[in-house]
């Protein structure tokens, strides 16, 4: 492929965009776009969800792997690729080389989830738990291309891995050619480069608008230092965009034609995946979920029509659990409760009873009756508890005030 034109000074072209999507016809999915009446509302105008969760290996990785390694020359396919991630990257490439016939070895931190490990094993790929970080796993990952030759292939910093995923933004035009703003998750920037390079190619006045969590947002002060910076300790849920420095190729395409750069706390990550498991019925992974946080953060500030991209859906049925629970607090329908009762035979079901009747929904109880702290007719509870949003929060902390318990927090 050519990563440049006469016309053109950027690393990665529309010409490379189309040669990439003509390579992955057959191999992708073109992914679904579906309307979301409830972002819309909040909105005040058409949102549409870009469902990349839904891509093969549940992530987008695997456009810009398979059209990296389809690029690779006879000599290098017989070294075999190399590669570093926690888990999308790692599943795009072992299913890009297997398509390939090409011999692949992922490296992964010993602390990656199991389903995740588990699914690179069964695309194809060798492998090798290294490191407790993905810094250290990639430090490895390229000692064993540099000992074996085998080729490494980068997540993000490649023209052919941004020709690649920028097939994404060819596909939304497709789908939705009225669309006025396209928003999307910022990792190392590989997706949104080439979504940017594809689509303001074709549409220079729609909007790009990307998004970073917070703890782990390096390319506000990249953009404003003009060159690639990194950020100390990178902290999200979000490990699809928890990349301490941009790539060098995206990060010069996502400062000429990527028009804004937003974050989102984890809260709002947190709600985002909860909305979109509850309302659009999608298992999304919090990176994948950052968009929506976006719209959620601040609904009326884009112009519409919307489509917010769904980068992956590779979710560890742990982080899930944490993570819903996490959004039902952030919107007030999580409450945790500790307070003091007499220890005598049917106080808790007393308890219980005051919860009844503001239909508070228990999920746990604990019920400490021995402890240095309690006097000696004294038991502690501590009740988590389901409820309707902020104001049913308030009304519970009232209710069990009012029956004469003393809540501690």
């Amino acid at each position: 492929m050519s990563y440049s034109t006469a016309d053109s000074l950027l690393p990665v072209t529309l010409d490379d965009v189309r040669g990439a999507q003509k390579m992955l016809s057959g191999v992708a999915r073109v992914t679904a776009l579906e309307g979301s009446r409830h972002l819309s509302q909040m909105v005040g105008a058409p949102v549409h969800l870009k469902c990349e969760n839904l891509q093969r290996t549940g992530s987008f990785k695997l456009r810009g792997a398979y059209v990296r390694i389809a690029g690779l020359l006879p000599e290098e396919r017989a070294a075999g690729v190399v590669a570093a991630s926690a888990g999308n990257h790692a599943q795009g490439v072992a299913l890009a080389s297997a398509l390939l016939g090409v011999r692949s070895t992922v490296f992964m931190p010993k602390g990656a989830p199991l389903p995740k490990v588990s699914a690179t094993r069964d695309y194809g790929a060798e492998v090798r738990l290294h490191g407790q970080v993905v810094d250290e796993t990639l430090a490895a990952a390229q000692e064993y291309a540099a000992e074996t030759g085998a080729v490494f292939i980068h997540p993000f910093d490649h023209p052919d891995i941004i020709a690649g995923q920028g097939t994404v933004g060819l596909e939304i035009l497709e789908q939705c050619p009225e669309a006025r703003t396209i928003v999307v998750g910022i990792g190392g920037g590989g997706l949104a480069a080439g979504i940017a390079v594809s689509v303001k190619a074709l549409r220079p006045d729609l909007r790009i608008i990307g998004v970073q969590a917070e703890g782990a947002a390096a390319y506000p002060p990249s953009l404003a230092a003009g060159r690639p910076v990194s950020v100390a300790n990178p902290a999200t849920m979000a490990d699809g965009i928890k990349v301490g420095r941009p790539g060098d190729v995206p990060f010069g395409i996502v400062g000429e034609l990527v028009d804004e750069v937003r974050t989102v706390s984890e809260d709002e990550l947190s709600a985002a995946l909860l909305l979109c498991l509850e309302r659009a019925k999608l298992v999304v992974e919090p990176a994948g979920a950052s968009p929506v946080a976006a719209l959620l953060s601040r609904p009326g500030s884009f112009e519409g029509p919307v489509v917010a991209v769904l980068s992956g859906g590779n979710v560890d049925p742990v982080l899930m659990q944490r993570v819903l629970r996490h959004g039902m607090a952030a919107q007030g329908r999580y409450l945790a409760v500790r307070l003091r009762l007499t220890d005598r035979p049917g106080a808790l079901a007393t308890l219980l009873g005051v919860l009844s009747v503001v239909d508070a929904n228990v999920l746990d109880v604990s019920h400490v009756r021995t402890d240095p702290r309690l006097g000696l007719t004294e038991a502690e509870v501590e009740l988590h508890l389901e409820t309707k949003g902020p104001a049913h929060c308030v009304e519970v902390g009232q209710a069990l005030r009012e029956a004469g318990y003393t809540v501690m927090g």
